[in-house]
């Protein structure tokens, strides 16, 4: 079974999410939150809006908008993926988000994922990734992806499939703070 980038931000935050949400099915019942809604409209204007434009001042020579990628471990949707001038390639994607000065973990794994993808099913190799925040005038960032990174995403992918599909019951996050505000505080046994 194939995961998404979601499914492994889920895991990572705590494995017994995978579990209530996909072996017992119980639904989330998040709202719908504004910047989610507006971060899709900004992310289809994105798309429609630069579907010429190629970003020359980080060497991307050829791009692939809004690419469906699939393997036997992960699926997703990357916003671009970019040919670069030395023959690698890149995932970029955009964010409905103010650039702070630091990278969140849970968009590095996202583009980790993405280069996986890519890897996969370009046959090019993926060093970094791209992050284009939209409340901050469309900054530009680079991160940079190594191969522990895309190890880490498949072992992961692994993990993931093994809760699913063999009715595991993972260990709770180490990090109790998350269980404050979680969806399954009231069902998840301690």
């Amino acid at each position: 079974m194939s995961v998404t980038p979601s499914h492994i931000i889920e895991y990572l935050y705590c494995p017994r999410f995978t579990y209530y949400e996909y072996v017992l099915c119980i639904p989330q019942y998040e709202e719908r939150h504004y910047k989610v809604e507006r971060g899709r409209q900004v992310h289809d204007e994105k798309l429609e809006r630069n579907k010429d434009y190629l970003r020359k001042k980080i060497g991307v020579v050829e791009k692939y908008a809004d690419q469906y990628l699939t393997n036997e471990l992960l699926r997703g949707s990357v916003d671009e993926v970019l040919l670069l001038n030395d023959g690698s390639m890149a995932p970029l994607d955009y964010k409905f988000a103010i650039f702070e000065d630091r990278i969140y973990e849970t968009y590095r794994t996202q583009l980790e994922c993405y280069a996986v993808l890519i890897e996969e099913n370009f046959h090019k190799v993926v060093n970094k990734g791209f992050l284009v925040y939209t409340r901050s005038s469309n900054k530009l960032v680079e991160v940079e992806i190594n191969e522990s990174a895309k190890n880490d995403v498949r072992r992961i992918c692994r993990e993931v499939n093994e809760v699913i599909i063999q009715n595991y019951y993972p260990k709770a996050t180490k990090f109790k703070q998350r269980c404050v505000e979680c969806t399954y505080r009231n069902v998840c046994v301690k």
